[in-house]
C-alpha cells in the first residue's frame, strides 16, 4: 500500500518507553495472554471519542474488557441484509465465542455524536441528512431516542437526556439479538447501561427499577 508512512517519532518513542517498563515488568502475563488467549468476563461498548478512556475507569488491565467502540455508542437493531455490520460482529462474537458475563454500554458527557444527531433530527445539521453521510445514517439509530426527548425545553438537558437515550436504545437493541435475549434469558449474561461525565469523573448506572440513571 503505497499511502501507508512510518509512525510518527513521539508514537516511536512511547511505544520504547512502554516496552522498556510496563511490557518488561509484565512480560509473562503478556505472553500468558498471547499463549492461553482473551477470556474477557465483560464487553464494554463505548463511544470513539479520544476522551473516554474505558480502562482507565475501571482499573482493567490487558484481558479484562473485549472493547468496541463506535460514534456515540450505538447498538443497532438486529438485521440479517447480508451488508457489513461491524458493531454487530463484536456483539455476535462477545456472547456467543467468548461467552461474557456482561455486557455495558458506556455513554458520557459532551458527546459530539449525540450532539449531531439532535441538530440533525431538529433540521440544523443538513449535510448530515445527506445519503452519502455515515454519521448521519448511523446517528439514525439514535432517532427514536430524540423523539423521547424532543420535548425538553432546556437545551442542555435535552442534550444530556440524549446522550442516556442512546445508552437505552442501544440496550433496547441488543435484546433484538436472538442470542442476547437467550443468553440473558438463561441467566448466563447481564446488560447494563453507564453514562459517565468527563469532566467531574463520575459515573451513573440505570437503574431498570426506578427506570432512571442513578451514581454508583
Amino acid at each position: 500500500m503505497e499511502n501507508a508512512r512510518p509512525l510518527p517519532s513521539y508514537l516511536v518513542e512511547r511505544y520504547h518507553g512502554w516496552k522498556a517498563t510496563k511490557y518488561k515488568d509484565n512480560a509473562s502475563w503478556y505472553r500468558h495472554l498471547a499463549q492461553e488467549g482473551q477470556h474477557p468476563r465483560a464487553m464494554v461498548i463505548s463511544c470513539c471519542d479520544s476522551r473516554v478512556h474505558v480502562t482507565s475507569i475501571f482499573g482493567a488491565d490487558q484481558g479484562e474488557f473485549f472493547l468496541h467502540r463506535n460514534i456515540a455508542n450505538l447498538v443497532p437493531p438486529y438485521v440479517t441484509d447480508g451488508a457489513q455490520h461491524g458493531t454487530s460482529a463484536a456483539v455476535e462474537y462477545a456472547v456467543t465465542a467468548l461467552k461474557v458475563a456482561h455486557v455495558i454500554v458506556l455513554g458520557h458527557s459532551n458527546c459530539g455524536g449525540v450532539k449531531g444527531c439532535e441538530e440533525m433530527c431538529s433540521g440544523n445539521a443538513p449535510a448530515l441528512e445527506e445519503k452519502t453521510s455515515f454519521v448521519g445514517r448511523w446517528m439514525d439509530i439514535l432517532r427514536p431516542g430524540y423523539e423521547r426527548v424532543k420535548k425538553i425545553k432546556d437545551q442542555t438537558e435535552r442534550t444530556k437526556a440524549l446522550e442516556k437515550q442512546a445508552i437505552l436504545v442501544s440496550l433496547e437493541n441488543l435484546m433484538t439479538f436472538p442470542f442476547v435475549k437467550e443468553a440473558v434469558d438463561k441467566g448466563n449474561l447481564t446488560l447494563h447501561g453507564l453514562w459517565h461525565d468527563i469532566g467531574e469523573g463520575g459515573v451513573e448506572q440505570f437503574n431498570a427499577h426506578k427506570k432512571a440513571f442513578e451514581s454508583i
